[in-house]
């Protein structure tokens, strides 16, 4: 099918959000993302996210792709519902740091459509075709361009951000759920890891990691409808005292379950005492 003709408004939103992911892209090495171009034929391989939820040999051959690199990677076969909590961690994650990314780093919120996310299950590279659906502050130079949608302050803006993660992950959670055997308040409190852990990290990538926690702080204050939690950070002091900031994931990655000796410095089953530890080295 014929990609949809673009106006010069569209085009020029489209080239906007093209530009941010390539900076996210070049700043994350580990996010494994690729721009796609309007039009282009490998802008349309692998699966779509659309297809992720609708259909259920896709989700399968997603799941089973996550299942098969666990397996190269660590020489562990994982219980098939880990796998689908790694292979939705990997998603979510993805899908944060693209949207969180874009308004941490410009204060501009984009929305990315099922349609508009592809996954190549064979690599775990994602394409992300840029749209037109884009929120902005009403004095930032974007706001001029016909469909961008303006709001008056920082607030409406994280809400804009907090509404556009939910509306994509919210289909993909009630399909891969069942599969994860994981309820809402988990599987969205993963999301709610996932989108403040990308703009910490960009944040550590940026040298700026207190405005980066200073900037999830604001977004996820507290819990807020559907993520069960805020990003509650605090801070642990070293013998040499430093502070560094730490919080505890809402949810599970499930990552314990494949590397015991190894858990995230952030889950749930990691003591303060042992976060000490590792950074004290």
């Amino acid at each position: 099918m014929p990609a949809a003709p673009t106006t010069p408004s569209t085009g020029a939103v489209a080239r906007t959000l093209g530009d941010v992911y390539a900076r996210l892209t070049d700043l994350c090495a580990v996010l494994s993302v690729r721009v796609g171009r309007p039009g282009a034929e490998d802008a349309r391989a692998g699966v779509s996210a659309a297809e992720l939820v609708k259909d259920e040999a896709v989700l399968d051959a997603f799941v089973a792709a996550e299942a098969a690199r666990i397996h190269d990677r660590y020489g562990v076969v994982p219980r098939h519902h880990v796998a689908a909590s790694r292979a939705l961690h990997d998603y979510a994650w993805s899908v944060s740091l693209l949207m969180g990314g874009a308004w941490y780093l410009e204060r501009r919120v984009p929305r990315i459509r099922p349609e508009d996310l592809r996954l190549d299950l064979a690599t775990a590279e994602f394409t992300v075709l840029p749209g037109s659906d884009l929120a902005c502050l009403a004095d930032d130079p974007a706001a001029i361009l016909p469909g961008v949608l303006t709001v008056p302050d920082e607030e409406a803006l994280r809400a804009e951000l907090r509404t556009a993660v939910a509306d994509h992950m919210g289909p993909v959670l009630d399909a891969i759920g069942p599969v994860a055997r994981r309820g809402s308040r988990a599987l969205w409190g993963m999301v709610a890891d996932d989108l403040v852990s990308g703009i910490w990290y960009l944040g550590r990538m940026l040298g700026r990691e207190e405005d980066a926690v200073q900037a999830a702080g604001a977004l996820l204050p507290k819990s807020l409808t559907p993520y069960p939690g805020g990003a509650d950070f605090r801070y642990l002091t070293t013998d040499d005292g430093h502070r560094h900031p730490t919080r505890t994931r809402k949810g599970c990655c499930m990552y314990y379950t494949i590397r015991p000796d190894e858990a995230c410095a952030t889950c749930p089953r990691t003591c303060d005492t042992e976060r000490l530890r590792r950074l004290q080295g």
